[in-house]
């Protein structure tokens, strides 16, 4: 997913602010070295997204952008 800033029209730079709850198979070597090998994820939200730009959290997806932008 991409984001488009509404405030400064950044398209590159943001602080995503997310939730995940995922199951994950942790592969520990016996070096105590971890890797995770498989990871499913179970729920996921966004709850906000910041430009890095210009501090704005008037920020959206770009894709919903750019397919208003057809209709037009």
């Amino acid at each position: 997913m991409s984001f488009l800033c509404s405030a400064c029209g950044n398209k590159t730079r943001f602080d995503v602010f997310e939730t995940k709850r995922v199951r994950a198979f942790q592969h520990f070597d016996l070096g105590g070295g971890m890797n995770v090998e498989e990871e499913e994820v179970l729920q996921h939200s966004i709850e906000r997204v910041v430009c890095r730009w210009c501090g704005s959290s008037e920020v959206s997806p770009a894709e919903a952008v750019a397919s208003a932008g057809d209709e037009a």
